[in-house]
């Protein structure tokens, strides 16, 4: 059996693949800012599935054909862009580089795709909006407080967001082990449990000692309207999870936003449905990267059901376990439009910031142009399920 030699980069020009990028990641991040970024709930079975479930499929090429020119573009969300692929919501970019989320913006607008901001970022929509004039999207979730919900509507459609993502697994937070025995909290701090990880990572922890300021910057003036209320900003976040909440209240936001509405979180064809009468023109179908439900189905294996089920005229996404420009064209020739790659920047972000999100775009991007070839497809139109079969 042919084993690959053991490969440990010390740089972002040495990192050839995304896993590499992971490698470099850990050397350089605390513990405990690794295992959360790199974590999922309980054991850890769907974030693992996410992407072995790739390997299931085997791809069927087609040879002797043109493909001396590849075109990677396609349209999603009513934008045209570079690649069938675009930048997932992820919160708190700045516990993995200093650079944090305007960093992704502006290397996500450099590769022609969509960046997702999260509500939990530690950088303001309008500041995201002012860094870049690459396609946006803002992601929401349904919180208790309604008004905070209509204001980010307002304040995305002012700044001149493309997109609205509503994430709807979260009525509570996933039992994420690894965060407990790494000693990890939020905002960051040095306890006697990770004081000698963080020592042992200087250039992170001086970055840090610079600019401590982790705040969810978005919902921060909220907590500061409490009028010196005892309630820190993560415990005002943790409390506006509404376990409550249903699909007449995403269809009330819906009727909020006039753009193309993203409805993130969707995991079976009965939700897919739903999300369809509530009003996405497009659905994210995701397991928020295995951290929240264990157990769960990976998203790619599910997309033939779902595709079915809602018909061609919805936009399908699927978010989870991405980390190779084949795992891209595996999904698409099951019937999705794009993918959502989220740990695959991040890992670039913690590796070399800028740089290092610039690094995990080429490479998938490389893999994908690269892997259409040898299929034998030009266009991300020619990616279609006579090209792909399930194996096992």
């Amino acid at each position: 059996m042919m084993v690959k030699p053991a490969h440990r980069p010390r740089s972002i020009a040495r990192c050839y693949s995304v896993e590499d990028l992971r490698l470099v990641a850990r050397r350089k991040l605390p513990a405990p800012l690794f295992h959360y970024m790199d974590g999922g709930s309980d054991d850890e079975v769907s974030l693992r599935r996410n992407s072995s479930a790739f390997d299931d499929y085997a791809f069927l090429p087609r040879t002797l054909r043109d493909v001396s020119a590849i075109d990677t573009s396609t349209t999603l969300l009513g934008k045209r862009i570079g690649i069938p692929f675009i930048l997932s919501p992820t919160g708190m970019s700045r516990l993995f580089h200093h650079s944090a989320e305007p960093a992704v913006a502006r290397a996500a607008a450099r590769a022609g795709t969509i960046y997702s901001l999260s509500t939990m970022a530690t950088t303001r929509l309008e500041d995201i909006a002012s860094a870049t004039q690459g396609p946006k999207m803002f992601q929401v979730y349904l919180f208790k407080d309604k008004g905070l919900t209509a204001e980010f509507v307002e304040r995305c459609a002012a700044a001149r967001y493309d997109a609205l993502c509503l994430t709807i697994d979260t009525p509570i937070a996933g039992n994420r082990e690894r965060d407990r025995v790494t000693g990890m909290e939020m905002p960051p701090r040095f306890t006697l449990n990770s004081l000698l990880s963080f020592a042992s990572h200087p250039a992170w922890a001086l970055a840090y000692l610079k600019n401590p300021d982790f705040d969810i910057k978005n919902v921060a003036h909220r907590v500061k309207a409490l009028e010196g209320k005892s309630l820190s900003l993560i415990d005002y976040v943790n409390s506006q999870f509404d376990r409550t909440v249903g699909w007449d209240d995403a269809a009330a936001l819906r009727a909020l936003w006039p753009g193309p509405f993203v409805i993130k979180g969707v995991q079976s064809v009965a939700d897919a449905k739903r999300a369809v009468e509530a009003g996405a023109t497009a659905i994210m179908i995701s397991n928020h990267g295995g951290r929240q439900l264990d157990g769960t189905m990976a998203p790619v294996d599910l997309v033939p059901r779902i595709r079915d089920a809602v018909g061609a005229a919805v936009e399908l996404i699927v978010d989870g376990g991405v980390r190779r420009g084949s795992h891209v064209l595996k999904a698409l020739a099951l019937g999705a439009n794009a993918c959502s790659v989220g740990r695959a920047y991040i890992y670039g972000l913690a590796a070399g910031g800028e740089a290092g999100v610039d690094r995990a775009l080429a490479l998938l991007t490389e893999e994908l142009a690269r892997n259409m070839a040898l299929l034998g497809a030009t266009l991300v139109s020619e990616v279609s399920a006579d090209l792909v079969e399930k194996t096992r």
